[in-house]
C-alpha cells in the first residue's frame, strides 16, 4: 500500500509546521496532533497510513503512545517512525522495542525521512 496519509504527533507547533509543509509539498495528506488524546482522536477520524511520532511530549510520551497504538488491534498495523531530538542509541533501541518501524532524529533531514517512508511503502 502506498503511503499517502500521515499523522504527525508532536507538541511543538514549529515542528508540526515544518513537517506538515515538507510532507504536503511532496504530495502527502497530513493531519496533526499535539498529544496522545488528540492522536487517538485523529486515528478514529481518519486512519493514517503512517504516523510520525515525537518522543518528548507532556502527559503520555511518544514511547508510551507508540506502545499503546501497537497494542490496539485496529491500529497495530500502522507503521510509526519516531521523529525526535533524542539521539542516543538506547533511545532508538527503546523506540523500536515499543513498536516503531524506524527512527529519525531532529533536525529532520528530508532526504533521510523520505527514504525511510519509501522503504515502508
Amino acid at each position: 500500500m502506498a503511503i499517502e496519509k500521515v499523522l504527525i504527533v508532536d507538541d511543538s507547533k514549529t515542528e508540526l509546521l515544518f513537517l506538515t509543509e515538507l510532507l504536503q509539498k511532496n504530495g502527502f495528506l497530513v493531519r496533526t496532533a499535539e498529544n496522545a488524546d488528540e492522536a487517538f482522536k485523529r486515528l478514529t477520524e481518519d486512519r493514517p497510513h503512517l504516523i510520525l511520532m515525537d518522543v518528548v511530549m507532556p502527559g503520555q510520551n511518544g514511547f508510551q503512545l507508540t506502545r499503546a497504538i501497537n497494542r490496539t488491534p485496529e491500529y497495530a498495523d500502522i507503521p510509526i517512525i519516531m521523529c525526535t531530538s533524542k539521539s542516543l542509541e538506547t533511545d532508538r533501541v527503546w523506540g523500536m522495542r515499543q513498536g516503531a518501524k524506524d527512527y529519525v532524529t531532529k533536525p529532520v533531514d528530508p532526504a533521510e525521512l523520505f527514504a525511510k517512508i519509501k522503504a515502508l511503502g
